[in-house]
């Protein structure tokens, strides 16, 4: 079926356009005039954007334990996750999921269930939802089944997160001991003992990395690399094939990448906060000086769409040069050239929003692969059943 959207202000190409979009089955088509399209859709005063991109979002933890030790059914938590993605303009997400060598929320018990419940729902949610397997490099036992999960379809993203070096090294258990527990769901006094016999492991970390790192090339895994805290540490892992610095830990790090022509992605939060939760480096001035290329959720989905207007501070030409920042650019780092844009052929994954508000845009509606998912209210021009099927 195609749709037409009127009157809207489009970002195609970096640049405003007030051509109609047109999408024909679950991609955009030519905007040809004499089209007589099965739906019309009026968005005057909106914005129509390319939908979100989102490779790195771990907020759906949230939606599984709100609270240490209270934990909801993973399907349930998958679909509640679905609708927020959404309501805030992520049309494709990869869910970071932690394997790691700790019990309870990040366990590789718990992996495997979400690995599972994820299978089990993926074709009816309305987001398109892939993994992002962020395996902490301690986690010798879960290497065998992450390796099986590479091979899933859509193939996952793979990123080497090492939590436990600056646990033990640079203090930050000090830190965090009670976050960590609590998530853990065991005593400070047992969090330790786990801890001092994972780091008694230590020396089969590197040959394990390397080995993961061959099979994820392999087998065409898009791979990243995980608060990397120095140039030399981004040139390891650019040699076992990383292509991207994910939330390098300072700017001269995330220079390295960039010198490297490599991607840089950080946390949109980090913008719209102001900075960083735990003191990292500010995103806004690494984008500024050209030192980050991308920006995920991280642990917020409202943050992307916020974190664009947030950068453009009330310029709608400057918007047009930071949207990429959530659409094109990750969509590229996930090497899916099918969408992040709203070029004829491209997948029909839009927005419609509204920035009368600049400060505060709303996402109006949200369509993936031609179908509208999400509408806050009717947009279509001739009474018809309406967008009533993706009531807010």
């Amino acid at each position: 079926m195609s749709v037409r959207i009127e009157n809207g202000l489009a970002l195609v190409d970096r640049q405003w356009s007030e051509r109609p979009v047109v999408v024909s089955g679950a991609r955009i088509g030519e905007a040809a005039a004499d089209a007589a399209p099965a739906r019309t859709i009026d968005a005057s005063g909106l914005l129509v954007l390319p939908g979100i991109v989102d490779t790195h979002g771990d907020a759906f933890e949230r939606h599984i334990m709100p609270r240490p030790g209270v934990r909801f059914d993973m399907k349930l938590a998958l679909r509640d996750t679905d609708r927020a993605l959404v309501a805030n303009g992520i049309t494709t997400a990869f869910h970071g999921v932690t394997i790691s060598w700790e019990p309870g929320l990040r366990s590789l018990e718990a992996a495997r269930a979400f690995v599972a419940a994820l299978l089990a729902l993926r074709e009816g949610l309305a987001c398109d939802t892939r993994l992002h397997l962020r395996w902490e490099t301690f986690a010798l036992e879960a290497l065998e089944e992450v390796r099986e999960w590479l091979a899933l379809s859509p193939a996952p993203i793979l990123a080497f997160n090492d939590h436990t070096t600056g646990s033990v090294l640079k203090g930050t258990i000090a830190r965090k001991i009670g976050q960590m527990a609590e998530r853990a769901g065991i005593s400070r006094e047992d969090y330790m003992a786990l801890l001092d016999r994972v780091w008694a492991a230590r020396d089969a970390v590197p040959a394990a990395i390397e080995s993961l790192a061959a099979s994820a090339r392999a087998n065409g895994n898009v791979l990243l690399a995980h608060d990397e805290d120095s140039p030399a540490e981004r040139a390891r892992f650019r040699a076992l094939g990383a292509v991207a610095s994910e939330f390098p830990m300072d700017q001269e790090t995330a220079q390295a990448a960039r010198d490297a022509g490599e991607d840089v992605i950080l946390g949109a939060p980090n913008v719209v906060r102001g900075g960083s939760h735990n003191g990292a480096l500010s995103a806004a001035e690494a984008i500024v000086a050209g030192r980050c290329t991308v920006l995920t959720s991280d642990y917020h989905y409202p943050s992307p769409l916020y974190a664009a207007f947030t950068l453009a501070a009330g310029e709608r030409d400057a918007l047009a040069r930071f949207w990429p920042l959530v659409s094109a650019n990750p969509a590229r780092v996930a090497r899916l050239s099918d969408r992040g844009g709203l070029d004829a052929g491209k997948r029909a994954d839009l927005l419609l929003v509204d920035a009368s508000d600049m400060a505060h845009p709303e996402v109006v509606a949200t369509m993936v692969a031609g179908r509208i998912v999400y509408a806050r209210r009717a947009l279509e021009r001739q009474p018809s059943a309406g967008l009533a099927q993706a009531a807010e």
